[in-house]
């Protein structure tokens, strides 16, 4: 199966109106730069948004939201997004908050086929609402679901044209789950490699789970709160 694709536009050529999509990163550390662009390029809508932050207001999938692409963003941090928290107060985007941990258990689980999971975050808080409970050992836990994503898009440092991937540093955050949850997983790399390349006991996902791979160009690599200590 060849899985190399020439450039970011050619790799999310499939994503259509209404999909739901995995986007890999902390912050903007580790972010699928190229294919955010990409989308906005494509003009998609209706997208709903698997990703532990929105990015901020003219960098990552804030580019998105300034376009009103982005129909729901399913996140556990939002908090640097001035046009995120206008939109959500409009009423124009519809927002699911969740707990850091079960964001990445619900990624995780969909990668391991696992349907569902329970797990004591967000017990006795708004997140409980509606949800099934359970005691275990004295101690209630919630049934929360693993994502059912139509597309993973993550960002890593080294691939080989098979597909299996190394993610460097902080950059290793959701990636890699990520990769494994979708349903179609796109990937962009700083390094695209020939089989045989990358040293097997370094790979952090297998080629089996990646569908396209392609090498990103000018990556900006924005820091998102720049701090210094004091000499």
């Amino acid at each position: 199966m060849e899985k190399v694709v020439a450039n970011a536009d050619i790799a999310v050529q499939n994503i259509e109106d209404n999909a739901t999509l995995m986007l890999g990163g902390f912050g903007l550390c580790g972010i699928p730069e190229n294919c955010i662009g990409a989308l906005v390029r494509k003009g998609v809508n209706g997208l709903t948004c698997i990703s532990n932050n929105a990015g901020v207001d003219d960098f990552g999938i804030g580019l998105m939201l300034q376009q009103k692409q982005v129909k729901k963003m399913i996140s556990s941090y939002v908090g640097e997004n001035a046009e995120f928290e206008r939109q959500l107060l409009s009423g124009e985007l519809e927002v699911e908050l969740i707990p850091q941990g079960t964001l990445a258990e619900r990624c995780r689980a969909a990668g391991s086929g696992v349907p569902a999971f329970y797990t004591p975050a967000g017990v006795g808080t708004e997140v409980a609402e509606g949800k099934e409970t359970r005691e275990f050992g004295g101690k209630t836990y919630l049934l929360e679901h693993a994502f059912d994503a139509d597309f993973a898009i993550v960002k890593a440092w080294k691939g080989d044209t098979d597909g299996n991937i190394i993610f460097k540093a902080t950059a290793r955050n959701f990636n890699p789950m990520m990769a494994m949850a979708g349903k179609y997983t796109i990937v962009e790399v700083e390094e695209l490699v020939e089989p045989g390349e990358l040293d097997p006991n370094f790979i952090h996902v297998p080629g089996i789970f990646v569908n396209a791979i392609f090498k990103g160009t000018d990556y900006e690599k924005r820091i998102e709160q720049r701090t210094v200590r004091s000499s």
